[in-house]
C-alpha cells in the first residue's frame, strides 16, 4: 500500500513539474509581449481571420490573446475592449464562440503533449471546429445587436 501511495505522489509531482515547465515560461513570454507591445504587432497578421468572420479589426487582439493565452486572460481583454466600446455585440459573441472551442491552443496543446497526446491531431481538430462553428454562425445566423443584447440580459 505504501508503494502505491509513493508512486501516485511521485507521479503527481512529475505531472505538475511537466505542466509548470510549460506554463511558467508562457507567462513570462506573455508579460514580455505585453511590455513591448508585441501582441499589437502580431495581431495585425491575424486581421484576415476577423475579416473572414465578418468581424471588426478591433476584435483581432482579444481573439489573439484568447487563442494563445486562454480564456481567463482572454476574457479580461475581451471585457475591457467591450467596455471601451471597441467591440460590437456581434464581435464579442463571435469571439466567444471561437474561443469556447479553441482557447489556449499553445498552452493546452503543450500540456497534452507532455502527457503523450498527439499534439497535431488535437490542435488541428480544435482549430477546424472553431473555424467551422464561428464561420457558420457569422454567415448563416442573422445576429442583430438588439437580439444579442436581449439574450444576454435574460
Amino acid at each position: 500500500m505504501i508503494d502505491i501511495l509513493k508512486e501516485s505522489v511521485m507521479g503527481s509531482f512529475n505531472s505538475i513539474y511537466s505542466i509548470a515547465k510549460i506554463v511558467i515560461p508562457l507567462m513570462i513570454i506573455l508579460q514580455v509581449a505585453k511590455d513591448y507591445k508585441l501582441l499589437d504587432k502580431i495581431s495585425k497578421f491575424l486581421e484576415f481571420l476577423t475579416k473572414f468572420f465578418g468581424m471588426s479589426k478591433e476584435s483581432t487582439l482579444p481573439l489573439l490573446v484568447g487563442i494563445i493565452f486562454g480564456l481567463s486572460y482572454g476574457a479580461g481583454v475581451i471585457i475591457q475592449s467591450a467596455k471601451d466600446g471597441n467591440l460590437s455585440t456581434k464581435d464579442t459573441f463571435l469571439i466567444s464562440v471561437f474561443l469556447v472551442t479553441c482557447h489556449a491552443i499553445v498552452e493546452d496543446t503543450l500540456i497534452f503533449v507532455a502527457v503523450d497526446a498527439n499534439g497535431y491531431i488535437l490542435l488541428s481538430l480544435r482549430v477546424f471546429a472553431a473555424v467551422v462553428m464561428t464561420f457558420v454562425l457569422s454567415k448563416r445566423l442573422k445576429i442583430s445587436e438588439s437580439t444579442l443584447k436581449q439574450d444576454i440580459n435574460q
